[in-house]
């Protein structure tokens, strides 16, 4: 890692990041999908992830080969939400991704800049329940942008919000389509997962257990 020392402002995705809700994403469009006479796969399902919910319901018509009117559209939208909802109902602290809060505290306790910018428009519910949001100070989430990731416009937000500039943001992401909007906004994007899923990252991690102090320290301007 080079030793910029630039950043002032960490920007966090929210599922498959801070917590792992996909498998609830998954069921819920699962359900959705066979609606529609198709079965979804998990490796479908990688396709969905960081990208917003009507866009998700339009990629899984295309695998199914459907269309669908815009009243039964806009229903399963409502449908999934509700599944969604229904399964998360026993997220709790115990669900945090490993890692995350011990990074959270480090940013906190130097003055970084925390951020959340997620497609999802539960977000602040989800952190209400794994009892994290004290620890952000930004909250950019699918209710107040109207263009999905790989459109940086989730992670301008954030860097607006702090008056920031996007050069000196770091974006953890688990998908491609953060990655690619992480880019597109002119910031540092650290992908956390497998290093062969992912293109054009700045750096990978496995998980946060791999960000140590010391690398924390190398990739944030500390107070």
């Amino acid at each position: 890692m080079t030793k910029f020392k630039k950043h002032q402002c960490a920007l966090f995705d929210l599922d498959g990041v801070i917590v792992d809700t996909a498998k609830y994403h998954f069921l819920a469009w699962k359900k959705i999908a066979s609606q529609c006479g198709y079965d979804l796969t998990k490796e479908d399902n990688e396709q969905l992830k960081g990208v917003s919910r009507s866009d998700s319901l339009i990629r899984i018509l295309e695998m199914a080969g459907k269309r669908l009117d815009k009243t039964t559209f806009d229903t399963y939208l409502i449908q999934k939400n509700e599944d969604y909802l229904h399964l998360i109902q026993e997220l709790t602290p115990n669900d945090i991704l490993p890692g995350v809060k011990r990074a959270l505290e480090l940013l906190k306790v130097h003055k970084v800049k925390i951020g959340l910018g997620s497609a999802s428009k539960n977000a602040l519910l989800i952190l209400e329940k794994l009892e994290l949001t004290p620890f952000f100070e930004a909250i950019i989430d699918g209710n107040a942008v109207e263009k999905g990731k790989p459109h940086p416009e989730v992670f301008l937000k954030g860097s607006d919000a702090f008056k920031v500039d996007p050069a000196a943001c770091v974006v953890f992401e688990d998908s491609q389509a953060g990655i690619d909007a992480a880019k597109a906004g002119g910031m540092t994007a650290i992908a956390l997962g497998d290093e062969n899923v992912f293109q054009h990252m700045d750096y990978c991690y496995s998980d946060f257990e791999c960000l140590d102090e010391a690398i924390l320290q190398d990739i944030f301007y500390y107070i």
